[in-house]
């Protein structure tokens, strides 16, 4: 009865793939929009309180700039028309390489990022690669895998349990390990991957160079050192990462030579 009840579970769970990426990718979506909004602000309330946000004017007003231009509203609109947020943006003071976005409308960069993504066009190849993750729900995809993929481990030890089977344990972390690399990890590639080219769009059409996208991603590089093997990393490898994003220049510099001849100039200036 317990193995009937958790089938009826994961049949229930699949009935919910009903969704497209930006890219056109097929997507399983348990939450609605409201619920992964309110996840969104209480994870970044939870940070807030954990992290010191910094005070320098300078750097808060630069990284405001360029995360403004590329969560315009009719910019957002190109990618997904459901995008109405007022986009809260806070810097943390922290040497950490890195920044995020939140469903709801909400957006952390350490200063530590500061110090790789060296020019606007840069932070905003990192600001568009993060919004594009909260545009492509991926999210959303996110913890709907993870309900998925812990049912089915549950199953299965169910079953082991009714079966008999010797060695329980070592089975199950088999199958967890393989759940993690053969489900979870491809699939986060994969949503790395979606997020670099809808990113490039973004940032190309806020009026940002997508030729900085190369240089960051080779910055990144140099400040990495030595990256886990691809196979094992939720992001690409960094030569996969610029060979990709190589590869879209010519749309993407379309994007941003029509930009500038609209008038899109962001104007961000790094602070001295």
């Amino acid at each position: 009865m317990r193995i009937l009840a958790m089938v009826a579970m994961v049949l229930a769970l699949v009935s919910c793939t009903n969704q497209k990426s930006p890219t056109g990718r097929g997507q399983m979506l348990m939450y609605s929009q409201a619920e992964m909004r309110e996840l969104g602000a209480q994870s970044f309330a939870q940070i807030k309180q954990q992290e010191k946000a910094s005070t320098d004017r300078a750097i808060n007003a630069y990284v405001r700039c360029v995360a403004d231009a590329v969560t315009d509203p009719a910019l957002l609109a190109t990618i997904d028309p459901t995008q109405q947020e007022t986009w809260e943006v806070v810097v943390f003071e922290s040497d950490q390489v890195n920044a995020f976005a939140l469903p709801g409308g909400h957006i952390g960069v350490y200063t530590g990022l500061l110090n790789v993504a060296k020019t606007p066009d840069q932070l905003a190849t990192v600001l568009g690669h993060e919004v594009a993750h909260v545009l492509a729900d991926h999210g959303n995809e996110q913890v709907s895998r993870a309900q998925m993929t812990n049912a089915g481990l549950e199953i299965v030890q169910i079953a082991l349990g009714a079966s008999g089977t010797e060695n329980q344990d070592l089975i199950m972390a088999g199958l967890g390990l393989g759940a993690q690399v053969g489900i979870a990890l491809p699939f986060g590639r994969q949503q790395e991957s979606e997020a670099d080219v809808v990113g490039l769009e973004l940032m190309a059409k806020a009026g940002f160079d997508p030729a900085a996208s190369v240089e960051l991603w080779r910055n990144m590089a140099r400040a990495s050192g030595g990256a886990p093997p691809e196979l094992l990393s939720t992001h690409p490898s960094h030569g996969t990462r610029i060979e990709d994003l190589q590869n879209l220049q010519s749309k993407a510099g379309q994007w941003y030579q029509q930009a500038r001849a609209e008038g899109r100039a962001p104007g961000c200036r790094v602070p001295r």
